[in-house]
C-alpha cells in the first residue's frame, strides 16, 4: 500500500495524538521539576507545604502569580492523568491492549528515552513474545489510532 493512502487511512486525530506523545516525556519532567520548585517556593514565603497555603490563602498580588503557577501546573498534570487513564482503558480492555500498553509505553511513555527502535524491540521482549520490527511499527500505529479514539472521542470503523 503506498505511503499516501495509508496517511489518508488514518484519523485526523492520529497526528494529534502522535505530537501528545511525543511531548508526554517532557511534559511529565517539566511537571514533576515545576512542583517540587514552587513547594520549595511556597515553603520559603510561608513556612508550609504549598497545598496547605493553597487552601487557605486569601490572595494579594504576590501571591496571585504563585497561584497562577499551581494552576497551571494542576491543568498539567491533569492532562497527564488523562493520558494514562486512556492508556491503562486501552490496557485493561482492548483485546490487544497489554502489547499496546507495552509499545506505547517504552516508545513514549517511559521516563528513559530509548535511543531506537532496536532498543524498544529488545524492551518489549520481556513483556511480550518478539516481534518484527516492521510489526512492531503496524502495532505502534494500532496503538496510537485506538488512543486517539479513546481520547478524542470517536469511534474506529
Amino acid at each position: 500500500m503506498p505511503i499516501s493512502s495509508q496517511v489518508s487511512d488514518m484519523s485526523p486525530h492520529y497526528h494529534d495524538t502522535l505530537m501528545l506523545l511525543k511531548k508526554y516525556r517532557d511534559i511529565a519532567w517539566i511537571v514533576e521539576v515545576s512542583n517540587r520548585n514552587l513547594q520549595e517556593e511556597f515553603r520559603a514565603e510561608y513556612g508550609c507545604p504549598g497545598r496547605d497555603v493553597l487552601n487557605s490563602l486569601t490572595l494579594n498580588k504576590t501571591d496571585a502569580s504563585l497561584m497562577d503557577c499551581s494552576q497551571s501546573l494542576e491543568h498539567s498534570a491533569k492532562m497527564l492523568h488523562i493520558i494514562d487513564s486512556a492508556v491503562d482503558l486501552i490496557r485493561e480492555k482492548h483485546k490487544k491492549g497489554e502489547l499496546y500498553y507495552w509499545v506505547l509505553y517504552y516508545a513514549y511513555l517511559s521516563p528513559h528515552k530509548y535511543e531506537s527502535s532496536s532498543e524498544i524491540l529488545c524492551a518489549l521482549e520481556s513483556k511480550a513474545p518478539p516481534i518484527s520490527l516492521r510489526t512492531y511499527y503496524t502495532r505502534r500505529e494500532e496503538a496510537i489510532e485506538l488512543l486517539s479514539s479513546v481520547l478524542w472521542g470517536y469511534p474506529l470503523f
